[in-house]
């Protein structure tokens, strides 16, 4: 019998392979449709030392006769290095270009000199099976010149570019096992060798016949090939590992390229509405509106409901403070509920104590991409007939009970800043599915003006995205899937890493929920003997970046309702920690984070 959790960790590798599986084709094609020169540039793989490129070959270079040229020559070069030995023309050139074209899971990296001139060559194949694999394929460059530390530099950039971007678990490619020199020029790369692919290789020779071995090796030799796996010793912890940080790819900067050339005048808004119709339709709701900042949204969602001085709105007593600064906003009183002690979003139990016959709405946030419980919040709101309005900053693409957060209010936000999810520097977007309230808010966003004209007709605001931001922001949000998925990954790491440890616990998503773990974050036993702020300072010497979760907000001085901390908020807020969560961090920075938060406690506890 199969259990519950078992089938969920089942469905979640199925649908890891399968998002990663599309993200690749989908990342490839863009890429490989080009069809401008200054386009092309633009989804270049950045090289530290500028003395390169790698651009993709694409739809430009298809009728390029002196690139083909080239490239005849150089697979000349390289003959040796193909086991299917096919002949080398123009023709082949040609038709291997077509065949790479038509390819989805198959990309071909150009790299130009100093000059822009073609060298060499270095591909991706998309594998993904049982894991979500990445093989290097078709190494190849110019054996004339010395170009082998120019191929290193586009090999390490390509590597990062694919562990930033895509997000494998694994990347390897294949090479013959009696070539040592390339051996170990991949070696010096980052490859080690695959024993399990050395034992199968042999075992294979092992069952032919004497006299078919000779015949074997002569006309197989492609059989004798050894896998390496991209294993880099990058010593974690040398630099600084931040607590958070973007994903960026050639869709966010092809498309901001394109926002700063033309996008002005007729097109002046392109990037904006395309953002807002695809951030709809992915929510499944009626309306979004791109604002400069997700308070932006809060504010104006609060005002559209006609929330002002002498009411009040019930807030987490652990958030960020623009959800309770939009409330002071309008005129409003913030009064903050205490949070669940498991998911740390606010407590359906203490909404109910808060209500009072000021009390017009409610505010839940999602908190580090947990969704709060809003069945529990639907019900109270429409038993003491109470606005909703979501604060989902940090949660675009969580799930509860297979809704997105974001579609059980009257309104909800999200947030673009940059170290969300989906960034866009800065940035928000509110949702809603209701039409009155969508037109009241957005003539609130444009000044007040009444919609075609110049005539204003309330007091308004000036909260517009532009649209270079939203530009940034469509890449971003065309990757979402993606991104949810590493960030996913990163937790399961701490998962691994910290599991068993005493005085530690991970916040967990909620039962029914499908969390984008934004932030992977710890609660510290209040009995162990070293303080949150003592381990945040001994990880600092570490080279490790922490932040403390958001205090009981209800402690500052600014509110004109004095209220006492919540007692969960109170104690979450002060022994809590968030921990380095960048979408691109790896495996072995997160192992060293867990293995630091390991040796600190196993210090404290030994010195007394």
């Amino acid at each position: 019998m199969i259990t519950n959790d078992r089938r969920q960790y089942e469905d979640d590798i199925l649908r890891r392979i399968r998002v990663y599986k599309k993200s690749v084709e989908q990342q490839f094609a863009f890429l490989k449709n080009t069809d401008k020169l200054d386009d092309l540039f633009a989804k270049s793989i950045k090289i530290d030392k500028a003395t390169c490129y790698l651009i993709p070959l694409c739809l430009v270079h298809k009728a390029d006769d002196v690139l083909i040229s080239k490239l005849k020559t150089l697979h000349r070069e390289n003959y040796i290095a193909y086991p299917k030995r096919l002949p080398v023309s123009a023709e082949g050139i040609i038709n291997w270009i077509a065949e790479l074209m038509a390819a989805r899971d198959k990309i071909i990296f150009l790299i130009l000199d100093r000059y822009g001139r073609p060298v060499g060559h270095i591909g991706l194949l998309n594998q993904a099976t049982d894991i979500c694999r990445c093989k290097v394929i078709d190494i190849a460059w110019n054996k004339n010149e010395n170009y082998t530390e120019t191929i290193s530099l586009c090999i390490k950039a390509l590597l990062n570019w694919v562990e930033e971007t895509m997000f494998p678990e694994e990347i390897f490619l294949q090479t013959f096992r009696n070539d040592q020199l390339a051996m170990d020029f991949y070696e010096s790369a980052g490859f080690v060798l695959d024993d399990k692919s050395l034992h199968k290789s042999d075992d294979c020779v092992k069952s032919l016949s004497q006299s078919s071995k000779s015949q074997y090796i002569a006309s197989a030799r492609d059989m004798l090939l050894a896998t390496m796996v991209f294993r880099p010793n990058r010593n974690p912890g040398k630099n600084l590992i931040l607590t958070a940080g973007p994903s960026i790819c050639a869709k966010e900067a092809s498309y901001t390229l394109d926002a700063a050339r033309f996008g002005w005048n007729h097109r002046f808004a392109d990037y904006i509405k395309k953002f807002e119709s695809s951030f709809a339709e992915y929510l499944g709701v009626k309306h979004a509106l791109c604002f400069s900042s997700c308070t932006g949204c809060l504010h104006l969602s609060l005002l559209g409901l006609g929330i002002g001085p002498g009411d009040e709105v019930i807030v987490p007593d652990i958030t960020w403070v623009a959800t309770a600064n939009a409330v002071l906003y309008t005129g409003a009183t913030p009064v903050f509920a205490d949070i669940d002690p498991q998911t740390w979003c606010i407590s359906p139990a203490s909404i109910q104590a808060c209500i009072t016959p000021r009390t017009k709405a409610i505010m839940p946030v999602h908190l580090y991409g947990h969704p709060a419980p809003m069945d529990a919040i639907v019900e109270i709101a429409k038993k003491n007939r109470l606005f909703i309005v979501e604060d989902a900053a940090p949660a675009i693409g969580a799930e509860y009970k297979g809704r997105k957060t974001g579609t059980f209010g009257d309104f909800a936000a999200f947030s673009f800043q940059g170290a969300k999810l989906v960034v866009a520097g800065e940035g928000g977007m509110l949702v809603t599915n209701n039409d009155k309230l969508y037109q009241k808010v957005y003539s609130l966003w444009d000044q007040g003006r009444r919609p075609g004209t110049f005539w204003i007709q309330d007091n308004g605001w000036k909260y517009k995205m532009s649209n270079i931001q939203a530009a940034i922001g469509l890449g971003q949000f065309e990757r979402i899937d993606e991104l949810i998925e590493a960030k996913r990954r990163i937790f399961r790491w701490y998962e691994k890493g910290l599991k068993d440890v005493p005085g530690v616990s991970l916040c967990y998503e909620p039962e029914e929920t499908r969390s984008i773990y934004w932030m992977s974050s710890i609660l510290l036993d209040a009995n162990l003997l070293i303080s949150r702020d003592q381990l945040r300072d001994e990880l600092k010497k570490r080279n490790i970046d922490t932040r403390n979760v958001f205090p009981a907000i209800s402690q500052y001085p600014i509110w004109p309702k004095k209220q006492s901390p919540q007692p969960i908020a109170k104690l979450v807020g002060d022994q809590a920690i968030n921990l380095p969560s960048g979408v691109c961090l790896r495996e072995e920075e997160v192992a060293y984070i867990c293995n630091c938060i390991r040796e600190i406690l196993n210090s404290q506890n030994n010195r007394f």
